[in-house]
Order: C-alpha cells, then structure tokens, then sequence
C-alpha cells in the first residue's frame, strides 16, 4: 500500500504544535512535562526540555535545527533528541513501511533521510500518538545517531551520543599508591595518580607516563569516542613474546570539559593481573 508522505508529515507537524501548544501552563509559559516516569518492569522514562539548540547535517544539508529539542533518559538506552517535526527540513524525508512498536513509547513510524543522490535508510522515527507516560514525543521525531554526519549543540560538535545532564565526571588528584601488574610484571606503580569518579562506571586510575613502563606499550590503531571526554587512544602490552590488545588507553586531547586527564594511560583492570590501591595514603602510618 502507498505511503501518503504529505498527509503523513501535516500529521506529525499538526501533532508537533498541539504538543508545544499543551505543555505551555501559567503566564511565564513553563513547560510541564512529567518527571521520571516508573513503568512496567521498573523500565523508566525521564523527557525533559533542552535548552540548547540542536543541529543535524547529513549530505552537506542541515536536516534538523531547532532551540527547543526534548531529551529522552530511557532505562538501558543511551540519551535520544528529539526534534519537533516544524523544526526538521521535511522536504528531505521519505516516508518508509517500516514500524515498530515500543511497549514503553507506542507505535513508531519511520522515515529515510535524502539529499540528492544520498539516502540512510529509516534513519528518523517518530511516535504520533505515543502511549500516555510518553506523550510529551507526540509530534517530534527523533534520529539515528550514526546514521546521520554531524551533530551540533550550539556551535559545538557532539560525539557519540547527546549528554546525559545527570552524568557526572569527577577527576581528582590521590597520592594513594596505584600498582599494575600483568604476565608477573609491574607495569605501573604511582603516587600521583588521577583517580576517575564516572556516574554509573566502574572507579578509573589514570596514571602519569612518568610512573609507567612504556618500553612495554606499545600504540594501537584502535579508537573509541566518549561524549564527555574525547576520543580514547588504545595501547598493548607486549612482555616476554606475548602481546596483551588494548590493555589501556589515554585521551590525548580531550575535550575541554576534562582537560585533567590528557596524556595519563589507564587500564582495563580485567585485563591484569591485578590493580591494587593502597588503603592510606602514601606517605601516612602503615600497619
């Protein structure tokens, strides 16, 4: 069956207005959309207003740019924008025959995003007419994240995800002594340590290049992306013949959120031998 691709896009802006137009409540028009919402399984959806504008590029276009995106704190979910439909370039969209449903969210509909000769496929998707605990996502649309080439909040390029306002990244300074060992060896033994304090992550030592053995590292090709410290350069460890892959990493340019960190190389502790940290501090009483 054809897809009505103009009925469906006055559909969601129609639906978009309506949304905005129902959230407004008392004469300094605050939004009021619900708290953190308990679902079925404990499963929880947090929506709130971003104060930020937000942009998307794709093909050289900008797809989407809008002052007034809803984020999305889903449980097991990464952090989602979602744009209203007045605020995303629709003459780009094509409307696709693919659904989904979502026991949490609703029915979602889904549309390709074109310029020109460039397609990705189903890469935006949207709930019309979301279930009650989600009705603040009525009229707005939301994109695959990798599936799109460039992401903005204002003037600001975002990797990997949007943040999470709630995520915390503490980095503090320790003397407490920090020791790595791995195939017998001390990689690492360090009064000076970085210790990395990460909302709902495991506690990282990050440790000076100084305090290292880096006759036993060696560089690796890999790469990841972390929306609230940069980009990660890996690092093996090769002892007596064998070769460790990616035992650690270091940000050597982080963003500027975390400067503290930049070129201290931390480890995966399930990778050692052992990391252990000292109970005192280096230079207190020992027993």
């Amino acid at each position: 069956m054809a897809v009505d691709r103009a009925a469906a896009l006055r559909e969601a802006a129609a639906s978009s207005a309506k949304q905005r137009t129902d959230r407004m409540r008392g004469s300094a028009g605050n939004l009021e959309l619900p708290p953190v919402i308990p679902s079925i399984d404990r499963h929880r959806l947090h929506i709130e207003p971003s104060p930020k504008r937000v942009r998307i590029e794709f093909a050289g276009a900008v797809i989407a740019d809008t002052l007034s995106p809803l984020l999305l704190l889903e449980s097991t979910y990464l952090p989602v924008y979602y744009f209203p439909f007045t605020d995303i370039r629709t003459e780009f969209l094509v409307e696709s025959a693919h659904r989904t449903v979502c026991p949490y969210k609703g029915d979602a509909r889904y549309w390709h995003v074109q310029v020109g000769g460039r397609r990705a496929e189903n890469a935006l998707w949207a709930y019309l007419n979301p279930v009650e605990s989600a009705a603040a996502l009525g009229g707005h649309g939301a994109f695959y994240w990798d599936k799109m080439e460039r992401w903005l909040e204002e003037d600001e390029e975002v990797i990997r995800h949007p943040r999470d306002p709630y995520h915390r990244v503490d980095v503090v300074r320790s003397s407490r002594r920090v020791e790595v060992v791995l195939g017998g060896q001390v990689l690492a033994r360090s009064n000076a340590s970085l210790f990395l304090f990460e909302t709902g992550m495991p506690v990282r030592y990050y440790i000076p290049k100084s305090d290292l053995r880096m006759d036993l590292l060696r560089p690796s090709a890999t790469r990841t992306q972390c929306p609230y410290k940069g980009t990660a350069s890996y690092w093996s460890a090769a002892l007596d013949g064998k070769t460790w892959t990616d035992v650690a990493w270091s940000y050597e340019d982080p963003l500027p959120e975390c400067p503290r960190i930049k070129s201290f190389i931390s480890f995966y502790e399930e990778k050692l031998d052992s990391l252990t940290v000292a109970a005192r501090r280096a230079d207190g009483p020992h027993s």
